[in-house]
């Protein structure tokens, strides 16, 4: 998202979900990474907490990556391999002289190792979101995959299994296989096998033994208990991303061997590209020319890490900046809320404040009961300085001698900086921050705050966030709240539901309710505070029960804060808070509303909001994401709005759509699943904050329009007999926001041609075609058939006898800017024998049927959650067929 008030401009963000109807149909790529000299380095691993202890578990782990390593040396043609890899072994599990974590976490690992099984079942999968050659988030692997050898004869080697997710997640390609579409009629109106490469053989198989294809068919359609086996034995090479279990499958796809006519998840996102194509488009490839000699790289070498004590420091500016803007109020009720709230049990926790230099208000002391908790509060800092001077280092210092008090060392530990002031000698102490091996979250407060802060997180791979100096911003309680201890456990995680700030007039109120949903409800907590003065009145009402009013809260008047715990598990259903402002003058009012999972049984929902750069470039868009999921089921039909809270001028609220990029079909949960009647009817509320990010070079003043819509994404063709439907999300005016002007839709018979030259290929007409809002799903429905077997120029010399036709979009906006072409689409038209074909015109007189459509989604704007799922592949009867089943 852009920022258009002022040059060089900082904004936060706040993701806040509400599930309207909970329905069944519910970064950085390891930012450890690093490829040098063919070698890829500080690969993670992670094994979830809950999973349990398993003595075979790690020597499988160690085998796999070992032959993916070697299986993609040469399915690579010799550019890359695994030559270092770290497994994070969870603290439940018992020590055994593992290596104690430095900055390594479960939220940073590329792959993750979870008994949690989702939308995908059991199988492996990757989690991908930003389309064709964008890196995923993270691999996911079951305990059962990688301990169950059985497997093995549907999945094939485990190591090929690796390599197949490692394409998805590092190079961004997709399957080529398509459960829900396993057949379809390719351009010469005959029935193919949805594959990569069209080399790999089998037979049909109706529902009494081996048949002819033609007997798979009434009518074009294919009839139930049709299959298509493939045979064990082939000859051909590839393709690694259809099925890499086949023993011949040694190669990805790429130009000679690529199928463009299969309607699977490749072809569609990457507009039609062989995945070699986009793998070799990587910067990977760029740095990474083919190794001399015929010698298979060194086997990759394993460090096994576990986290010890949790540890945590506080390191806090009391210089006379934090005096401004309420910044020390701010502060001081967000750590209350921490230490009171947020950090989990058996955490050591110390406090360190610093100006001009740094001091040590209580060592580390760790958090076993309320108590525990209520004198560590008595240590936060009472008063600013008069110092205006401001030395992070010396704060820092401070902070890592607190926390080596416990073991000597501070690695591992997590300090949580917050300042408001610039330091100009912070480069000096870099080198030694780093060789601490501590992560650094920091909270920048206001616009003075140090620049070279954001280094610090990124360096240590730690969190960022911004503060800006607004008295109805949440952002400070937002930021702690979105820290956790990097675990992965959910289970002890707090998890926040809301948060709310207003401005409200003498005498009004600030009414609202939040949801309480039954995945949560242990340990929820009401957190009020106000600007000056005392508390408002408070009155907060339990779904058909108990009322409380403000002499049940906790009440500190010095913090101006006010906090309520609800006794054993809150009733899930609608809690209605009034906070009346009792006062003669403007007051700023806010609420916070946190509380954790309510069983072991199954995960809470949650959310995860992240943008995709630190920092952009006006006109460029900011991308900004939220992975809405319950454990690893997403959850589809959500609101979802963001909140960018600029460094200054007033917030802007934005709503993220599902941008359509994903496989919708395989987001859907499992019926097994089930939902409750009071999900249904209340859904759930989840607010976290996504961090900071810069935008660069807004111009000051008024500027011309220079923001185009949004590129298209997700259009797809379904053919009929004569005509052709295209689906797509509509883009905005600005990127995904308004109402874009016009559609451009061009189609040719030759990929090459819509691909190179868009402009020249023969236009639609959509003189009826209106684009709607952006988000809404749009339907366009027209009848090429007088362009079927007319003349169009083909390159080179090209002949095209098929009745395939490829298609693409482009959209204008009122002031002709234009976006980047779309994916292309394509579809195979059926030819009635006794068709006659008329010559095409440069401009077809066509029809068009407009639909709108629910909020699907954008690319600028965007909450995909792409799941790439490999679908276990069972054998059939080697005694009887001696074939392998899809």
């Amino acid at each position: 998202m852009t920022h258009r008030d002022k040059a060089g401009t900082v904004g936060s963000l706040k993701i806040a979900t509400l599930l309207v109807a909970l329905s069944p149909e519910l970064l950085l790529l390891g930012a450890g990474v690093q490829l040098r000299d063919n070698g890829y380095d500080g690969l993670l691993i992670a094994i979830n907490p809950q999973v349990s202890e398993n003595q075979n578990l790690i020597p499988n782990i160690k085998e796999m990556v070992t032959e993916a390593s070697f299986y993609l040396f040469n399915a690579t043609k010799k550019r890359v391999f695994f030559r270092s890899v770290k497994i994070l072994i969870p603290a439940t599990w018992k020590a055994n002289n593992y290596s104690k974590v430095k900055q390594e976490s479960y939220e940073k690992a590329n792959v993750i190792v979870t008994a949690w099984s989702g939308a995908h079942g059991g199988d492996p999968f990757t989690l991908q979101y930003r389309g064709c050659g964008k890196e995923g988030k993270h691999i996911y692997f079951t305990p059962d995959f990688l301990l169950n050898d059985d497997l093995t004869a549907g999945y094939g080697p485990r190591g090929r299994v690796f390599v197949h997710e490692w394409a998805h997640l590092r190079w961004g390609v997709f399957d080529e296989y398509n459960n829900e579409k396993p057949f379809y009629i390719n351009g010469q109106n005959q029935i193919e096998v949805t594959r990569c490469s069209s080399d790999i053989t089998g037979v049909f198989v109706c529902e009494k033994g081996p048949c002819p294809q033609e007997n798979c068919i009434t009518s074009k359609l294919f009839q139930e208990g049709c299959l298509f086996l493939y045979n064990s034995m082939q000859n051909t090479t590839s393709s690694i991303m259809f099925m890499q279990s086949l023993s011949s499958v040694v190669e990805f796809c790429n130009a000679s061997t690529h199928n463009q006519e299969a309607p699977n998840r490749q072809n569609q996102v990457c507009s039609l590209r062989s995945t070699w194509d986009v793998i070799s488009d990587s910067t990977d490839f760029h740095h990474s020319p083919p190794m001399n000699g015929t010698e298979l790289p060194p086997p990759p070498t394993f460090s096994l890490v576990q986290a010890g004590d949790k540890v945590v420091c506080l390191v806090l500016d009391v210089s006379s900046k934090m005096a401004e803007a309420d910044r020390f109020l701010r502060l001081q009720q967000a750590a209350e809320f921490y230490l009171m709230q947020i950090v989990e049990s058996h955490t050591f926790v110390g406090i360190v404040s610093f100006n001009s230099k740094g001091e040590i208000r209580s060592q580390l002391h760790q958090v076993s009961n309320d108590d525990d908790r209520k004198l560590l509060v008595s240590h936060l800092p009472a008063t600013v300085s008069a110092d205006a001077e401001t030395s992070i280092c010396s704060g820092l210092q401070r902070g890592f001698e607190v926390a080596e008090k416990l073991n000597g060392e501070a690695s591992g530990a997590v300090l949580i900086l917050v300042t408001s002031g610039h330091d100009e000698h912070i480069s000096s102490c870099l080198l030694t921050v780093l060789s601490r091996g501590s992560t650094i979250h920091t909270i920048a407060l206001g616009a003075s705050a140090d620049k070279h802060l954001e280094g610090l997180a990124q360096r240590t791979g730690g969190l960022k966030f911004f503060v800006p100096d607004k008295s109805t911003s949440n952002s400070m309680i937002d930021a702690f709240s979105r820290i956790s201890s990097g675990t992965g456990d959910i289970f002890q995680q707090c998890i926040q539901l809301e948060s709310v700030g207003e401005n409200v007039k003498p005498h009004h109120q600030l009414e609202n309710t939040v949801t309480v949903d039954n995945s949560v409800g242990n340990d929820t907590t009401f957190l009020v505070t106000w600007q000056t003065s005392g508390p408002p009145e408070i009155e907060l009402f339990e779904p058909h029960g108990r009322k409380y009013y403000t002499h049940n809260f906790t009440v500190n008047q010095a913090l101006r804060a006010a906090r309520l715990q609800i006794p054993g598990t809150a009733k899930p259903g609608l809690w209605t808070y009034t906070l009346n402002n009792t006062h003669h003058s403007l007051q700023s009012l806010k609420v916070t509303v946190t509380s954790r999972a309510s069983h072991s049984a199954e995960p809470p929902a949650a959310v995860e909001a992240f943008v995709e750069n630190d920092s952009t470039s006006f006109p460029h868009p900011m991308m900004v994401y939220a992975n809405v999921r319950k454990g690893f089921y997403p959850i589809l039909n959500a609101t979802v709005t963001a909140t960018i809270e600029p460094e200054t001028g007033d917030p802007v609220t934005l709503t993220l759509f599902d941008d359509g990029s994903g496989n919708i079909q395989m987001n859907v949960l499992r019926t097994s699943v089930g939902r409750r009647e009071e999900e249904q009817k209340w859904g759930f509320s989840r607010t976290s904050s996504g961090g900071s990010f810069s935008v660069l070079g807004v111009p000051a003043g008024p500027h011309p329009d220079m923001l185009p819509p949004c590129t298209i994404t997700d259009l797809e063709a379904a053919q009929g007999e004569e005509e052709v439907t295209l689906s797509w999300t509509a883009p905005g005016e600005d990127f995904d926001q308004g109402q874009a002007n016009s559609y451009e839709i061009r189609m040719s018979k030759s990929l090459q041609n819509i691909q190179d030259d868009f402009n020249n290929a023969i236009l639609v007409n959509t003189s009826k075609l209106n684009p709607q809002p952006a988000g809404t799903k749009e339907i366009f429905t027209f009848s090429p058939k007088f362009f079927i077997n007319g003349p169009e120029h083909q390159p080179d010399g090209e002949t095209q006898k098929s009745h395939r036709i490829y298609v693409a979009i482009r959209t204008i906006d009122k002031n002709s800017l234009k976006s980047a072409v779309s994916n292309i689409a394509q579809a195979s038209l059926f030819i009635p024998p006794n068709f006659a074909p008329v010559l095409a015109r440069d401009y077809l007189i066509l029809k068009g049927v407009l639909t709108a459509m629910g909020l699907i989604g954008i690319i600028c704007l965007t909450i995909v959650v792409t799941h790439c799922i490999l679908n276990k592949k069972r054998r059939a009867d080697r005694k009887e067929q001696e074939i392998e089943l899809l």
